[in-house]
């Protein structure tokens, strides 16, 4: 007699899915095989259409691009109402080689969806014997976030910032998405979360045409500062702890994350340089300058 779940499984046969030539996509292999274990097959069963459940949000993410590559940086403090829920939540990851993604929204939501679309590249990789191009990885991240619509509806919304080194046109590109699934490539720089307003402002100010990967580096930490001096969402370097944005470029070599060793000085200039001046107006003129 055959169990519950997918037919086959109770007695010992794998499912018709497994035995499907030419699915290159693990999302659609799921939906085939067993769609309850994708985000979007779950409910909320009766807590849906009342209020908002309190769990953990990630918020600000930053992203810009540089000569020769992009840089994708993240704070590293989840919400729940008023209380900070973590301290050192890690909201940017690489996708694959030359890609990355950062996520602002429900917490648990987007963690799964980000390690879904992970295996979803991998699969492809393995099934046509080469990478998905980046706009085909950006297209398959907007219609991960569609199916999750109905979550989204019922307050588990998902906002990523994607981004990565397009090696057809040797630039780097980033691009942001709504909660429908709407796929935007974004210019020079973009920022998702509930700092976003203002890490976007001072983005606006410090970013400049052909900076290299070092002066990226220094924006987005300059935009992160500003977010978390404004939004009590965003959590801002913690010196006492040691706790650091998680900052990361993507070019020709591929995703590198930036150690926390290597951070901490930029940081602690950072902190320094807006000590008596935390607007960090003489800063911008002197780049301005530069």
């Amino acid at each position: 007699m055959s169990g519950t779940g997918s037919p086959g499984w109770g007695d010992g046969r794998l499912s018709p899915a497994f035995m499907t030539p030419g699915i290159s996509s693990f999302t659609d292999f799921l939906r085939l095989h067993d769609p309850e274990l994708l985000p979007s097959g779950r409910t909320m069963g009766a807590l849906a259409g009342t209020t908002a459940l309190d769990a953990p949000h990630g918020t600000t993410i930053v992203a810009l691009k540089y000569n020769g590559g992009i840089v994708m940086a993240g704070d590293r403090r989840a919400t729940m109402g008023n209380v900070i829920a973590q301290r050192d939540i890690e909201k940017v990851f690489p996708t694959d080689e030359y890609s990355c993604v950062g996520i602002a929204g429900s917490a648990g939501v987007a963690l799964e969806i980000v390690r879904l679309f992970q295996v979803e590249l991998e699969h492809y990789e393995k099934i046509e014997g080469v990478l998905l191009s980046l706009d085909g990885k950006a297209n398959r991240l907007a219609s991960m976030l569609r199916s999750n619509l109905g979550m989204a509806m019922q307050g588990l919304a998902v906002v990523p910032l994607f981004g990565g080194f397009d090696l057809d046109s040797g630039i780097g590109r980033i691009f942001s998405y709504d909660v429908t699934g709407g796929r935007y490539e974004e210019h020079d720089h973009h920022t998702i979360g509930s700092g976003s307003m203002f890490a976007r402002g001072a983005m606006k100010k410090m970013w400049q045409p052909d900076m290299n990967a070092d002066q990226a580096v220094m924006v987005a930490l300059g935009a992160l500062y500003d977010a978390a001096d404004d939004d009590s969402a965003t959590g801002g370097p913690d010196l006492t702890r040691g706790i650091f944005p998680v900052v990361a470029t993507v070019n020709v070599e591929g995703y590198h994350r930036i150690k926390d060793n290597e951070l901490e000085p930029l940081v602690q200039a950072l902190v320094a340089a807006r000590t008596g001046d935390p607007g960090g107006a003489r800063g911008v003129e002197e780049g301005n300058k530069a």
